[in-house]
């Protein structure tokens, strides 16, 4: 282990996360809002800390090798995480703990939109902007993370997409540098958002909301500056914009980096995963639209229905999180089912969270595999995705995320049974931590606030652990790793 190395980079990201401090003190300068001070606070210190760890390995320069890679990841998020719950600590409006000042800093720099906060419409507008900006950068870092730096590790759903499906991108990066990666991904992700705020902007959202709502609504993080969500707004134009842009973010990147590369949309349609994962959305609508209408929720209300089945539909599915009616008092069926949508998530490479829809895919058919063994032990059957064999290698990895996945998720929601949560309430809350997602059922399906410390720090793990793939914080916790 290189600890020179990983220390020069840990005051680096120190330094560079104190700069994220700087935009909400010209938001609060701009709305007077009184504010500034705990950014600045946070400002001076973050800097100054990150400064005093830089400075002794300021001129070490080695090559990282593959466990540094692994720490510097973990790092990476617990930092951002940390140094971001100070500008909520400090704050005067909302005054809270610290254990939820970081349980809502980790959930907006994982795109995940859990809150512990009530009454967001009164906070200021500083504090309003940062919230969107910490899932704005954290969605930037997953991209970057998921694409560029991950399958350098040989871990992710995109090691996994890239090496051993079929798609237009075969490499191991989408351009021949890390650094060109790195920026051919922020052009498209800054675009997104761009269009995005835009779209707002036109259809009736006011400056500043279309603005942070583009923010979180690109990284698929669902946080919002009103208690009500997008359902504050009640417009039907808005849900229409804020359902495009979830849909376009829950889809691999590398695609839309393709598609405009070549200025051509026909890499979507072949892609297997985005075909996947636009028919398993269709359908969940689908169901969603029928039971609202004919189970008497909405019997007399056929557009709204539409309306208010696809948004939650694409929003849980793709695990953005925005609301536009408190959809967790729906008959228990739907939110039940929404939730297990969450389960699936987005694609490899994209902002979303859950398993991703190309492991969903390759579990699904290994296991009409073994039932096809059953009927024929002696047939050589292979596991094909969009038309070509998946190697053992990769099958076997897929069934090992998921039992890491399962017994993780089985750890987190027994020690929050123990915590006194009831079992809707536990089960719900560790599902849309671990798959990023936000809002649960029972207690926290408007917010976080009324569970135990114990809960929130147990689910700021799961955040984490859903957001970094699992294998990359879980490898840390093991003895093997550490021996030289």
């Amino acid at each position: 282990m290189q600890y020179t190395v990983i220390q020069r980079i840990f005051g680096l990201l120190l330094m560079l996360s104190s700069i994220t401090m700087l935009p909400p003190v010209a938001v609060a300068l701009y709305y007077g809002d009184g504010a500034m001070t705990p950014f600045l606070v946070s400002f001076a210190w973050t800097l100054s800390v990150g400064f005093l760890i830089w400075v002794p390995v300021m001129f070490v320069k080695k090559e990282l090798r593959l466990r540094d890679g692994f720490i510097i990841v973990v790092l990476f998020w617990l930092i951002l995480g940390l140094s971001g719950a100070l500008p909520l600590y400090l704050s005067e409006r909302p005054v809270i703990s610290f254990t939820d000042s970081v349980f809502e800093s980790i959930s907006g720099l994982t795109t995940t939109g859990a809150t512990i906060l009530t009454g967001i419409d009164k906070l200021p507008h500083s504090i309003l902007f940062y919230r969107q900006q910490l899932q704005w950068l954290g969605g930037m870092g997953i991209i970057v993370l998921a694409v560029a730096i991950l399958p350098m590790l040989g871990v992710g759903g995109m090691q996994l997409y890239r090496a051993e499906t079929p798609g237009p991108m075969k490499d191991s990066r989408l351009t021949p540098r890390i650094t060109e990666t790195a920026k051919a991904l922020w052009y498209i992700y800054l675009g997104l958002t761009v269009a995005c705020a835009l779209a707002y902007w036109f259809v009736g959202m006011g400056a500043f909301d279309a603005i942070s709502h583009s923010f979180s609504t690109v990284a698929i993080g669902g946080f919002s500056t009103h208690d009500a969500s997008i359902g504050y707004f009640d417009n039907q134009l808005i849900e229409v914009v804020a359902v495009v842009f979830m849909f376009l973010a829950g889809l691999n990147f590398s695609l839309h980096f393709v598609a405009w590369r070549s200025m051509n949309i026909k890499h979507y349609l072949q892609d297997p995963e985005a075909r996947a994962y636009f028919t398993i959305l269709f359908l969940a609508s689908a169901v969603t639209i029928g039971y609202l209408y004919y189970g008497g929720i909405m019997e007399n209300d056929f557009w709204g229905a539409v309306h208010h089945g696809v948004f939650q539909t694409i929003s849980i599915g793709t695990t953005a999180g925005f609301t536009t009616t408190e959809y967790f008092n729906w008959p228990s069926f739907l939110p039940v089912m929404l939730i297990f949508l969450s389960f699936i998530g987005g694609c490899a490479g994209s902002t979303g969270g859950g398993l991703k829809v190309v492991r969903f895919i390759l579990l699904l058919r290994q296991g009409m595999r073994e039932i096809l063994r059953l009927i024929h032990p002696n047939a050589q059957i292979s596991i094909k995705v969009g038309g070509k064999t998946m190697s053992p290698r990769v099958v076997e990895s897929v069934w090992g995320f998921f039992a890491a996945y399962v017994a993780s998720f089985s750890i987190m929601l027994l020690i929050l049974l123990m915590t006194g949560l009831d079992q809707i309430t536990a089960f719900s809350a560790v599902a849309a931590c671990m798959n990023n997602l936000g809002p649960g059922l029972g207690e926290v399906g408007a917010n976080y606030s009324s569970i135990s410390d114990t809960a929130k720090w147990v689910l700021s793990f799961a955040m984490l652990l859903g957001r970094l793939e699992i294998f990359t914080l879980l490898v840390l916790l093991t003895p093997e790793f550490w021996r030289r």
